[in-house]
């Protein structure tokens, strides 16, 4: 935390509270085992949540359930990541410029979908941002992978064209 408050305020200097920050970050960092079996933990739970909510979809009200269980889910599953890098170095990496765009769309899609599914119970809508939230999760995901996005692009625009 002390570290990244440097960086980010352009400070190389440590002030007064960086001996109680820094005290606290050490207390409270992770082993590596820990950071791998807390990440395998959600991730897991965060994709058991998206696959219950497809059996949802046989209920009386199933979409909407599904919609929540699936966004859940999904923000599980994304949450997890912070248990590897950490979560200041997680929404850096989000919100970089090569992948900001998808980031929010991904967090909007997110909100759309509950409010669509929870708040104005309707099913039509909150499929509609589940199909947005899982395209821009692919775009989101593929950011990670050096010259994905352009080599999706060459394909769609060779099948369109």
């Amino acid at each position: 935390m002390d570290k990244l408050k440097r960086v980010l305020g352009g400070d190389d200097s440590p002030d007064e509270e960086s001996g109680i920050m820094s005290q606290l970050n050490e207390t409270t960092t992770l082993s590596w085992s820990t950071r791998l079996k807390a990440f395998l933990f959600c991730f897991i739970v965060g994709i058991l949540l998206s696959f219950l909510g497809s059996f949802a979809l046989f209920l009386n009200r199933g979409l909407s359930v599904f919609a929540v269980f699936y966004t859940l889910g999904n923000i599980l599953s994304m949450a997890s990541t912070c248990f590897l890098m950490g979560p200041f170095n997680q929404i850096k990496k989000m919100f970089a410029s090569t992948r900001a765009i998808a980031t929010v769309i991904v967090l909007v899609s997110f909100t759309l979908t509950l409010i669509a599914a929870i708040v104005l119970h309707n099913a039509a809508l909150a499929l509609l941002f589940i199909i947005i939230q899982s395209l821009a999760m692919t775009w989101y995901s593929l950011s990670y992978i050096p010259y994905a996005r352009d080599a999706v692009k060459k394909t769609f625009i060779a099948c369109v064209g």
